[in-house]
């Protein structure tokens, strides 16, 4: 394998990149440390600063902010992908009328910060418009337009990877552009980028935090609010790390289906051709836990 964009590092550089790695991980590690400690001495761990998990009613509500948080995720993320999808065939056009209006639609939306479209959709259609948008809405949809956008860039991008011959094979046996990219290039590509696309759901699930600077009943909108409740609440950092939990084992079981469908598809021969090389490094990883299995047995 040959480096394209660096040089492969000598036996110096080698050892100088490993040293540098262990000092930032004892660095981290002391960091982590040192926060464990003063933890300790201020007794965030002792047990009456976590009795408020007991009450049945605040299980019962952070149950409910998980829900929400989950159905503003889905709701976005099924719209983010279908707005990714027509705005990237609309930038994969030939007509101009079509591919530069999409253009501007998907950079306009992808330069501009998503708390502030989350605040135009809520706030400014509501007050100047005088459309009545929801909490729901105004997240779901400034989750779509954003990471929608984003998504649009991401199936152009996997459609342009595709080697041209197929393109141009297509078109060789008759068939018209709407059916090489329906057919063709897009199964291909939607399978190449499927971990990038899984990744960028991650996001979408990260930013539903959001969501609490508008009043919707979210994760982080709930632990504020059962940070300052008094008796039936709980410390406001004991709540912080109850819904970080969840919110990593939220993101690590997305990225978990995102690490399980990248090897399933570099095992097909048709990725395999598109990236050899994590094609063999998935084939090994699988042939490695295979004869671990085996060994066990």
């Amino acid at each position: 394998m040959t480096a394209v964009l660096y040089d492969i590092p000598g036996p110096k550089a080698r050892i100088r990149n490993a040293g540098t790695g262990v000092v930032g991980v004892l660095l981290i590690v002391a960091l982590l440390g040192y926060v464990l400690y003063r933890m300790i001495v201020t007794g965030q761990f002792d047990g009456r600063l976590w009795t408020w998990i007991e009450y049945k009613n605040i299980q019962l509500l952070l149950l409910n902010s998980l829900l929400a948080t989950l159905q503003a995720f889905a709701m976005a993320a099924v719209l983010s992908l279908v707005f990714g999808a027509i705005f990237a065939a609309g930038r994969l056009s030939d007509h101009r009328w079509v591919s530069r209006p999409a253009t501007a639609i998907v950079e306009f939306f992808r330069a501009l910060p998503l708390l502030v479209l989350i605040f135009i959709l809520f706030y400014g259609a509501s007050r100047s418009l005088g459309l009545n948008v929801s909490e729901f809405w105004a997240l779901t949809l400034g989750l779509t337009l954003y990471n929608g956008s984003v998504l649009a860039e991401i199936f152009r991008s996997g459609v342009l990877a595709l080697p041209k011959g197929q393109r141009e094979a297509a078109f060789a046996l008759g068939m018209r552009k709407t059916q090489v990219m329906t057919n063709v290039l897009l199964p291909q590509s939607l399978r190449a980028m499927l971990p990038t696309i899984l990744s960028q759901l991650v996001v979408v699930l990260k930013d539903t935090a959001l969501g609490f600077l508008i009043l919707y009943p979210e994760l982080l909108y709930q632990a504020r609010y059962l940070g300052s409740q008094g008796q039936l609440g709980g410390p406001i950092l004991q709540v912080g790390m109850v819904v970080a939990v969840i919110y990593i084992a939220m993101c690590l079981l997305l990225s978990a289906l995102t690490r399980y469908l990248e090897r399933r598809t570099r095992r097909n021969p048709k990725i395999a051709a598109l990236d050899p090389v994590g094609a063999a490094r998935a084939q090994g990883e699988v042939t490695a836990s295979s004869s671990t299995g085996v060994g066990g047995a």
